[in-house]
């Protein structure tokens, strides 16, 4: 099954799977990961951004937010003033009412998720169907 906002995302029973980003959407901007794919329980996107730009400066009233870069080198500003330069991989995690803005400092676009929550983690609640093994990650992971 597929849904009809989103062709290229596939729905089935309890899931939602875009095969890549551009089933998303395309160009620069914001894709919505939340609406794409039917996340309810936070809100989360991907932006692309080109380089050279930079957002405006913003915070929030509840959520904290993460952002992990996945492509290119951002500088993130705080309200306190400090900049930090975020490499490919590199994460933060920024309060609500955290001033913050993003720049695009490299030479290719940039591509970072941005998940944001209130109210908390909700702990280790994952489990195995009865006569299975649960399996939380490949051989050495902590």
């Amino acid at each position: 099954m597929q849904a009809s906002e989103y062709p290229n995302v596939t729905v089935g029973e309890g899931y939602a799977v875009a095969a890549d980003l551009d089933a998303l959407g395309d160009g620069y901007g914001f894709r919505k990961l939340r609406k794409g794919l039917g996340v309810t329980a936070f809100g989360v996107n991907v932006i692309v951004m080109p380089p050279g730009y930079e957002t405006g400066k913003h915070y929030h009233d509840e959520q904290e937010e993460l952002y992990f870069l996945h492509r290119g080198t951002i500088e993130m500003e705080f309200g306190d003033g400090t900049t930090h330069r975020i490499e490919e991989g590199g994460a933060a995690r920024v309060d609500a009412a955290t001033l913050r803005k993003l720049r695009n400092v490299g030479d290719t676009d940039a591509i970072y998720l941005c998940a944001g929550g209130k109210d908390g983690y909700v702990g280790r609640d994952g489990r195995a169907p009865e006569g299975e093994q649960r399996v939380s990650g490949p051989p050495g992971a902590v």
